[in-house]
Protein backbone atom coordinates (compact mmCIF):
# COMPACT_ATOMS: atom_id res chain seq x y z
CA UNK A 1 0.00 0.00 0.00
CA UNK A 2 1.52 3.33 -1.11
CA UNK A 3 0.95 5.80 1.71
CA UNK A 4 0.97 9.58 1.42
CA UNK A 5 4.27 9.69 3.30
CA UNK A 6 5.86 7.23 0.85
CA UNK A 7 4.63 9.23 -2.13
CA UNK A 8 6.11 12.43 -0.67
CA UNK A 9 9.51 10.75 -0.31
CA UNK A 10 9.16 9.45 -3.86
CA UNK A 11 8.50 12.99 -5.10
CA UNK A 12 11.68 14.27 -3.40
CA UNK A 13 13.83 11.43 -4.76
CA UNK A 14 12.42 11.72 -8.28
CA UNK A 15 13.23 15.45 -8.21
CA UNK A 16 16.80 14.68 -7.11
CA UNK A 17 17.25 12.16 -9.95
CA UNK A 18 16.15 14.42 -12.81
CA UNK A 19 19.62 15.88 -13.50
CA UNK A 20 21.00 12.54 -14.65
CA UNK A 21 20.27 12.40 -18.39
CA UNK A 22 21.95 9.06 -19.13
CA UNK A 23 18.76 7.09 -18.60
CA UNK A 24 17.79 5.95 -22.08
CA UNK A 25 18.63 2.56 -23.46
CA UNK A 26 18.55 0.35 -26.49
CA UNK A 27 19.90 -2.97 -27.62
CA UNK A 28 18.19 -5.38 -25.24
CA UNK A 29 15.26 -7.71 -25.89
CA UNK A 30 13.65 -9.34 -22.87
CA UNK A 31 10.61 -11.22 -24.17
CA UNK A 32 7.54 -12.02 -22.12
CA UNK A 33 7.74 -15.35 -20.30
CA UNK A 34 5.24 -17.50 -18.47
CA UNK A 35 5.17 -16.59 -14.78
CA UNK A 36 7.04 -13.31 -15.35
CA UNK A 37 5.70 -9.75 -15.26
CA UNK A 38 6.51 -7.42 -18.19
CA UNK A 39 8.91 -7.41 -21.12
CA UNK A 40 11.04 -5.04 -23.21
CA UNK A 41 9.03 -5.28 -26.41
CA UNK A 42 10.97 -4.20 -29.49
CA UNK A 43 14.30 -4.23 -27.70
CA UNK A 44 14.05 -0.61 -26.59
CA UNK A 45 13.55 1.01 -23.20
CA UNK A 46 13.79 4.77 -23.52
CA UNK A 47 12.94 7.26 -20.80
CA UNK A 48 10.10 9.53 -21.95
CA UNK A 49 10.66 8.91 -25.63
CA UNK A 50 9.13 6.96 -28.51
CA UNK A 51 9.87 3.47 -29.79
CA UNK A 52 10.07 2.52 -33.47
CA UNK A 53 6.44 1.45 -33.42
CA UNK A 54 5.31 4.83 -32.05
CA UNK A 55 4.81 3.81 -28.43
CA UNK A 56 5.77 6.26 -25.69
CA UNK A 57 7.93 4.36 -23.23
CA UNK A 58 8.67 5.65 -19.75
CA UNK A 59 10.87 4.59 -16.86
CA UNK A 60 10.46 5.22 -13.17
CA UNK A 61 13.50 7.45 -12.65
CA UNK A 62 14.28 7.60 -8.96
CA UNK A 63 17.03 7.53 -6.36
CA UNK A 64 17.15 5.14 -3.44
CA UNK A 65 18.35 8.05 -1.29
CA UNK A 66 19.54 11.60 -1.94
CA UNK A 67 21.72 11.61 1.18
CA UNK A 68 25.35 11.54 0.07
CA UNK A 69 28.69 11.60 1.83
CA UNK A 70 30.37 13.42 -1.08
CA UNK A 71 30.39 17.20 -1.52
CA UNK A 72 30.65 17.54 -5.32
CA UNK A 73 30.15 21.20 -6.24
CA UNK A 74 28.11 20.49 -9.39
CA UNK A 75 25.64 18.09 -7.73
CA UNK A 76 22.26 19.11 -6.31
CA UNK A 77 22.59 16.30 -3.75
CA UNK A 78 25.97 17.40 -2.40
CA UNK A 79 26.49 16.91 1.32
CA UNK A 80 26.50 20.64 2.15
CA UNK A 81 23.33 21.49 0.20
CA UNK A 82 20.26 22.52 2.15
CA UNK A 83 17.61 20.52 0.32
CA UNK A 84 14.84 18.14 1.45
CA UNK A 85 16.32 14.69 2.07
CA UNK A 86 14.60 11.33 1.83
CA UNK A 87 15.34 7.62 1.73
CA UNK A 88 13.27 4.66 0.59
CA UNK A 89 13.73 1.19 1.98
CA UNK A 90 14.51 -1.71 -0.34
CA UNK A 91 11.01 -3.15 0.06
CA UNK A 92 9.34 0.24 -0.50
CA UNK A 93 11.13 0.83 -3.79
CA UNK A 94 10.29 -2.69 -4.97
CA UNK A 95 6.62 -2.14 -4.08
CA UNK A 96 6.53 1.24 -5.86
CA UNK A 97 8.04 -0.24 -9.02
CA UNK A 98 5.58 -3.13 -9.15
CA UNK A 99 2.57 -0.95 -8.33
CA UNK A 100 3.49 1.58 -10.99
CA UNK A 101 3.98 -1.17 -13.54
CA UNK A 102 0.63 -2.81 -12.75
CA UNK A 103 -1.07 0.57 -13.19
CA UNK A 104 0.65 0.95 -16.58
CA UNK A 105 2.53 4.07 -15.48
CA UNK A 106 5.95 2.68 -16.44
CA UNK A 107 7.67 -0.02 -18.45
CA UNK A 108 10.94 -0.07 -16.58
CA UNK A 109 13.14 1.33 -13.82
CA UNK A 110 16.09 3.73 -13.76
CA UNK A 111 17.66 3.45 -10.31
CA UNK A 112 20.48 5.49 -8.81
CA UNK A 113 21.50 6.58 -5.33
CA UNK A 114 23.62 8.91 -3.28
CA UNK A 115 26.52 7.22 -1.50
CA UNK A 116 25.83 6.60 2.19
CA UNK A 117 28.26 4.99 4.67
CA UNK A 118 30.43 3.48 1.93
CA UNK A 119 30.24 2.29 -1.67
CA UNK A 120 29.65 -1.39 -0.83
CA UNK A 121 26.79 -0.61 1.58
CA UNK A 122 25.00 1.47 -1.05
CA UNK A 123 25.69 -0.92 -3.91
CA UNK A 124 24.49 -3.87 -1.83
CA UNK A 125 21.09 -2.22 -1.35
CA UNK A 126 20.78 -1.36 -5.05
CA UNK A 127 21.72 -4.92 -5.98
CA UNK A 128 19.16 -6.31 -3.54
CA UNK A 129 16.42 -4.29 -5.26
CA UNK A 130 17.15 -5.49 -8.80
CA UNK A 131 17.68 -9.07 -7.58
CA UNK A 132 14.36 -9.13 -5.72
CA UNK A 133 12.51 -7.57 -8.65
CA UNK A 134 13.75 -10.35 -10.93
CA UNK A 135 13.60 -13.36 -8.60
CA UNK A 136 10.80 -12.61 -6.11
CA UNK A 137 8.48 -10.24 -7.98
CA UNK A 138 9.28 -11.88 -11.34
CA UNK A 139 9.65 -8.46 -12.98
CA UNK A 140 10.75 -8.90 -16.59
CA UNK A 141 10.78 -5.23 -17.66
CA UNK A 142 13.74 -2.99 -18.36
CA UNK A 143 16.14 -2.04 -15.53
CA UNK A 144 18.93 0.54 -15.76
CA UNK A 145 21.15 0.60 -12.68
CA UNK A 146 23.74 3.19 -11.70
CA UNK A 147 26.91 1.52 -10.47
CA UNK A 148 28.55 3.00 -7.37
CA UNK A 149 32.27 3.84 -7.84
CA UNK A 150 34.38 1.95 -5.34
CA UNK A 151 32.00 -0.97 -4.88
CA UNK A 152 33.40 -4.51 -4.93
CA UNK A 153 33.66 -6.59 -8.07
CA UNK A 154 31.41 -9.26 -6.54
CA UNK A 155 28.53 -6.79 -6.11
CA UNK A 156 29.03 -5.46 -9.63
CA UNK A 157 28.90 -9.01 -10.99
CA UNK A 158 25.67 -9.82 -9.14
CA UNK A 159 24.02 -6.55 -10.20
CA UNK A 160 24.98 -7.15 -13.82
CA UNK A 161 23.17 -10.49 -13.87
CA UNK A 162 19.85 -8.72 -13.21
CA UNK A 163 20.20 -5.27 -14.84
CA UNK A 164 19.75 -4.58 -18.55
CA UNK A 165 22.09 -1.59 -18.56
CA UNK A 166 24.60 -0.22 -16.04
CA UNK A 167 26.30 3.15 -16.06
CA UNK A 168 28.92 5.14 -14.21
CA UNK A 169 29.06 8.90 -14.79
CA UNK A 170 32.44 10.48 -15.56
CA UNK A 171 30.89 13.97 -15.07
CA UNK A 172 34.09 15.97 -15.78
CA UNK A 173 36.41 14.94 -18.67
CA UNK A 174 39.67 16.19 -17.14
CA UNK A 175 40.83 14.93 -13.77
CA UNK A 176 42.30 18.24 -12.61
CA UNK A 177 38.89 19.88 -13.07
CA UNK A 178 37.19 16.96 -11.35
CA UNK A 179 39.54 17.35 -8.39
CA UNK A 180 38.68 21.05 -8.22
CA UNK A 181 34.92 20.46 -8.00
CA UNK A 182 34.93 17.03 -6.33
CA UNK A 183 38.11 16.64 -4.25
CA UNK A 184 36.99 13.26 -2.90
CA UNK A 185 36.76 11.70 -6.38
CA UNK A 186 39.17 10.78 -9.16
CA UNK A 187 38.91 9.17 -12.58
CA UNK A 188 40.36 5.89 -11.34
CA UNK A 189 37.31 5.35 -9.10
CA UNK A 190 35.07 5.82 -12.17
CA UNK A 191 37.05 3.72 -14.64
CA UNK A 192 37.43 0.78 -12.26
CA UNK A 193 33.70 -0.18 -12.19
CA UNK A 194 33.58 0.44 -15.96
CA UNK A 195 36.32 -2.16 -16.35
CA UNK A 196 34.48 -4.59 -14.05
CA UNK A 197 31.33 -4.30 -16.17
CA UNK A 198 33.28 -4.58 -19.43
CA UNK A 199 35.12 -7.66 -18.25
CA UNK A 200 31.86 -9.31 -17.16
CA UNK A 201 30.19 -8.54 -20.49
CA UNK A 202 33.08 -9.91 -22.56
CA UNK A 203 33.27 -13.08 -20.45
CA UNK A 204 29.51 -13.54 -20.77
CA UNK A 205 29.71 -13.13 -24.54
CA UNK A 206 32.36 -15.84 -24.70
CA UNK A 207 30.33 -18.16 -22.45
CA UNK A 208 27.23 -17.72 -24.61
CA UNK A 209 29.19 -18.85 -27.66
CA UNK A 210 29.78 -22.20 -25.96
CA UNK A 211 26.51 -22.50 -24.02
CA UNK A 212 23.40 -20.98 -25.56
CA UNK A 213 21.29 -20.62 -22.43
CA UNK A 214 23.80 -18.82 -20.21
CA UNK A 215 21.99 -15.84 -18.57
CA UNK A 216 22.96 -12.54 -20.17
CA UNK A 217 25.12 -9.99 -18.34
CA UNK A 218 24.22 -6.29 -18.84
CA UNK A 219 22.82 -7.01 -22.34
CA UNK A 220 22.22 -3.32 -23.18
CA UNK A 221 25.81 -2.32 -22.39
CA UNK A 222 27.16 0.70 -20.53
CA UNK A 223 26.52 4.41 -20.72
CA UNK A 224 28.01 7.47 -19.05
CA UNK A 225 27.47 11.22 -18.75
CA UNK A 226 29.61 14.35 -18.90
CA UNK A 227 28.60 17.80 -17.67
CA UNK A 228 29.03 20.61 -20.21
CA UNK A 229 29.88 24.13 -19.06
CA UNK A 230 30.66 23.57 -15.38
CA UNK A 231 34.42 23.76 -16.03
CA UNK A 232 36.72 25.28 -18.66
CA UNK A 233 37.14 22.13 -20.76
CA UNK A 234 36.93 22.70 -24.49
CA UNK A 235 34.68 20.69 -26.77
CA UNK A 236 37.83 18.99 -27.98
CA UNK A 237 38.57 17.71 -24.44
CA UNK A 238 35.02 16.37 -24.13
CA UNK A 239 34.96 14.70 -27.53
CA UNK A 240 38.41 13.16 -27.10
CA UNK A 241 37.17 11.52 -23.91
CA UNK A 242 34.04 10.32 -25.72
CA UNK A 243 36.11 8.93 -28.58
CA UNK A 244 38.31 6.98 -26.16
CA UNK A 245 35.22 5.56 -24.44
CA UNK A 246 33.65 4.48 -27.74
CA UNK A 247 36.76 2.46 -28.51
CA UNK A 248 35.76 0.24 -25.60
CA UNK A 249 33.64 -2.66 -26.91
CA UNK A 250 30.89 -2.32 -24.29
CA UNK A 251 30.27 1.46 -24.25
CA UNK A 252 26.94 2.23 -25.97
CA UNK A 253 26.25 5.91 -25.29
CA UNK A 254 27.92 9.00 -23.90
CA UNK A 255 25.44 11.65 -22.77
CA UNK A 256 26.11 15.37 -22.49
CA UNK A 257 24.30 17.45 -19.89
CA UNK A 258 24.40 21.24 -20.04
CA UNK A 259 25.32 22.52 -16.60
CA UNK A 260 22.39 23.86 -14.60
CA UNK A 261 23.27 26.35 -11.86
CA UNK A 262 21.99 24.35 -8.92
CA UNK A 263 24.62 25.66 -6.48
CA UNK A 264 24.92 29.36 -7.28
CA UNK A 265 26.73 30.18 -4.03
CA UNK A 266 29.87 28.17 -4.91
CA UNK A 267 32.60 30.42 -6.41
CA UNK A 268 34.19 27.44 -8.19
CA UNK A 269 31.19 27.21 -10.51
CA UNK A 270 30.25 29.54 -13.39
CA UNK A 271 27.27 31.81 -12.90
CA UNK A 272 25.17 30.76 -15.90
CA UNK A 273 21.78 32.35 -16.52
CA UNK A 274 20.70 29.27 -18.48
CA UNK A 275 22.21 25.90 -19.43
CA UNK A 276 24.42 25.88 -22.58
CA UNK A 277 21.78 24.01 -24.59
CA UNK A 278 23.11 24.93 -28.05
CA UNK A 279 26.56 23.69 -27.13
CA UNK A 280 25.02 20.51 -25.71
CA UNK A 281 23.17 19.97 -28.98
CA UNK A 282 26.34 20.47 -31.05
CA UNK A 283 28.14 17.89 -28.91
CA UNK A 284 25.38 15.37 -29.57
CA UNK A 285 25.67 16.08 -33.30
CA UNK A 286 29.45 15.60 -33.17
CA UNK A 287 28.94 12.41 -31.17
CA UNK A 288 26.60 11.19 -33.92
CA UNK A 289 29.28 11.89 -36.53
CA UNK A 290 31.78 9.74 -34.64
CA UNK A 291 29.34 6.88 -34.11
CA UNK A 292 27.56 6.67 -37.46
CA UNK A 293 29.32 8.85 -40.03
CA UNK A 294 32.86 7.49 -39.57
CA UNK A 295 34.40 10.82 -38.55
CA UNK A 296 37.49 10.86 -36.36
CA UNK A 297 37.49 13.25 -33.41
CA UNK A 298 40.48 15.13 -34.89
CA UNK A 299 38.44 15.90 -37.99
CA UNK A 300 35.67 17.51 -35.95
CA UNK A 301 37.85 19.50 -33.54
CA UNK A 302 41.56 20.29 -33.75
CA UNK A 303 44.18 22.73 -32.48
CA UNK A 304 42.69 25.61 -34.48
CA UNK A 305 39.07 24.72 -33.70
CA UNK A 306 38.91 23.51 -30.10
CA UNK A 307 35.23 24.47 -29.76
CA UNK A 308 32.35 23.51 -32.02
CA UNK A 309 30.72 26.23 -34.09
CA UNK A 310 27.45 27.16 -32.39
CA UNK A 311 25.89 28.62 -35.56
CA UNK A 312 26.24 25.59 -37.83
CA UNK A 313 26.31 21.85 -37.26
CA UNK A 314 29.71 20.07 -37.03
CA UNK A 315 29.33 18.29 -40.37
CA UNK A 316 28.70 21.52 -42.24
CA UNK A 317 31.56 23.19 -40.37
CA UNK A 318 33.91 20.40 -41.51
CA UNK A 319 32.71 20.75 -45.11
CA UNK A 320 33.34 24.52 -45.12
CA UNK A 321 36.88 23.90 -43.82
CA UNK A 322 37.58 21.33 -46.56
CA UNK A 323 36.30 22.70 -49.88
CA UNK A 324 38.89 20.57 -51.71
CA UNK A 325 36.79 17.49 -50.88
CA UNK A 326 33.88 18.74 -53.03
CA UNK A 327 31.92 18.54 -55.24
CA UNK A 328 30.91 14.90 -54.73
CA UNK A 329 29.34 13.17 -57.71
CA UNK A 330 26.19 11.51 -56.45
CA UNK A 331 26.21 8.95 -59.25
CA UNK A 332 29.75 7.65 -58.72
CA UNK A 333 30.88 8.39 -55.14
CA UNK A 334 31.08 5.53 -52.66
CA UNK A 335 29.06 5.34 -49.43
CA UNK A 336 31.86 6.69 -47.21
CA UNK A 337 32.27 9.77 -49.41
CA UNK A 338 28.52 10.42 -49.51
CA UNK A 339 28.38 10.46 -45.72
CA UNK A 340 30.57 13.58 -45.75
CA UNK A 341 28.06 15.64 -47.73
CA UNK A 342 25.99 18.11 -45.64
CA UNK A 343 22.30 17.36 -45.99
CA UNK A 344 22.83 13.61 -46.51
CA UNK A 345 22.11 11.16 -43.71
CA UNK A 346 23.01 7.49 -43.39
CA UNK A 347 19.63 6.40 -44.77
CA UNK A 348 19.69 8.72 -47.78
CA UNK A 349 23.32 7.76 -48.55
CA UNK A 350 22.35 4.09 -48.52
CA UNK A 351 19.33 4.80 -50.77
CA UNK A 352 21.55 6.64 -53.24
CA UNK A 353 24.02 3.75 -53.49
CA UNK A 354 21.17 1.26 -53.89
CA UNK A 355 19.11 3.28 -56.38
CA UNK A 356 21.73 4.44 -58.86
CA UNK A 357 22.17 0.89 -60.13
CA UNK A 358 18.93 1.42 -62.05
CA UNK A 359 19.76 4.81 -63.60
CA UNK A 360 21.33 8.21 -63.05
CA UNK A 361 19.93 10.19 -60.14
CA UNK A 362 18.74 13.78 -60.35
CA UNK A 363 17.90 16.39 -57.72
CA UNK A 364 14.25 15.30 -57.98
CA UNK A 365 15.27 11.77 -56.93
CA UNK A 366 17.37 13.12 -54.07
CA UNK A 367 14.47 15.15 -52.68
CA UNK A 368 12.28 12.05 -52.71
CA UNK A 369 14.98 10.25 -50.70
CA UNK A 370 14.91 12.93 -48.00
CA UNK A 371 18.13 14.75 -48.93
CA UNK A 372 18.18 18.33 -47.61
CA UNK A 373 18.92 20.01 -50.94
CA UNK A 374 19.13 23.45 -49.32
CA UNK A 375 22.51 22.33 -47.96
CA UNK A 376 23.54 19.52 -50.25
CA UNK A 377 23.22 21.41 -53.56
CA UNK A 378 26.41 23.37 -52.85
CA UNK A 379 28.48 20.22 -52.31
CA UNK A 380 27.33 17.76 -55.01
CA UNK A 381 26.95 17.21 -58.73
CA UNK A 382 24.31 14.93 -60.22
CA UNK A 383 22.15 14.45 -63.31
CA UNK A 384 21.11 17.99 -64.29
CA UNK A 385 23.48 19.78 -61.88
CA UNK A 386 26.28 20.09 -64.47
CA UNK A 387 27.92 22.75 -66.58
CA UNK A 388 25.55 21.92 -69.41
CA UNK A 389 22.49 22.64 -67.32
CA UNK A 390 20.64 25.88 -68.20
CA UNK A 391 20.94 27.13 -64.62
CA UNK A 392 23.82 25.24 -63.02
CA UNK A 393 24.14 25.31 -59.24
CA UNK A 394 27.08 27.37 -58.02
CA UNK A 395 29.02 25.17 -55.59
CA UNK A 396 31.34 25.75 -52.65
CA UNK A 397 34.45 26.12 -54.82
CA UNK A 398 32.85 28.90 -56.86
CA UNK A 399 31.23 30.74 -53.94
CA UNK A 400 34.11 30.14 -51.51
CA UNK A 401 33.37 29.00 -47.91
CA UNK A 402 33.33 32.52 -46.43
CA UNK A 403 30.56 33.59 -48.84
CA UNK A 404 28.63 30.32 -48.60
CA UNK A 405 28.48 30.22 -44.80
CA UNK A 406 25.99 33.15 -44.41
CA UNK A 407 23.68 31.50 -46.95
CA UNK A 408 23.46 28.36 -44.83
CA UNK A 409 22.78 30.06 -41.51
CA UNK A 410 19.11 30.47 -40.67
CA UNK A 411 17.59 33.92 -40.32
CA UNK A 412 17.01 33.33 -36.61
CA UNK A 413 20.71 32.53 -36.14
CA UNK A 414 21.68 35.63 -38.14
CA UNK A 415 19.48 37.83 -35.92
CA UNK A 416 20.99 36.30 -32.80
CA UNK A 417 24.54 36.87 -34.06
CA UNK A 418 23.71 40.46 -35.03
CA UNK A 419 22.23 41.12 -31.58
CA UNK A 420 25.33 39.72 -29.88
CA UNK A 421 27.60 41.89 -32.04
CA UNK A 422 25.51 44.97 -31.30
CA UNK A 423 25.68 44.36 -27.56
CA UNK A 424 29.46 43.99 -27.74
CA UNK A 425 30.11 47.30 -29.50
CA UNK A 426 32.44 49.65 -27.69
CA UNK A 427 31.27 53.20 -28.33
CA UNK A 428 34.05 54.79 -26.29
CA UNK A 429 34.01 58.33 -24.93
CA UNK A 430 32.71 61.07 -27.21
Amino acid sequence: MLTEKTMERLRILAESAKYDVSCSSSGTVRKGQAGMVGSTVGGVGICHSFADDGRCISLLKVMLTNHCKFDCAYCINRRSNDIPRATLSVSELEEITMEFYRRNYIEGLFLSSGVVRNADYTMERLTAIVRDLRTIHRFNGYIHLKAIPGASEELMAEAGRHADRMSVNIEIPREDSLKLLAPEKDHQSVFQPMRFIEQGMLENKEDRRRMRHVPRFVPAGQSTQMIVGATKESDRDILQMSSALYHQPTMRRVYYSGYISVNTYDPRLPNLKQPPLVRENRLYQADWLMRFYHFNVDEIVDDQHTHLDLDIDPKLAWALRHPEYFPVDINTADYERLLRVPGLGTKSAWLIVSSRRFGRLTSYDLRKMGVVMKKAKFFITCGELTDGYSQPIVGINELRPERLRPLLISKAQQRRAAAEQQLSLDFGDS
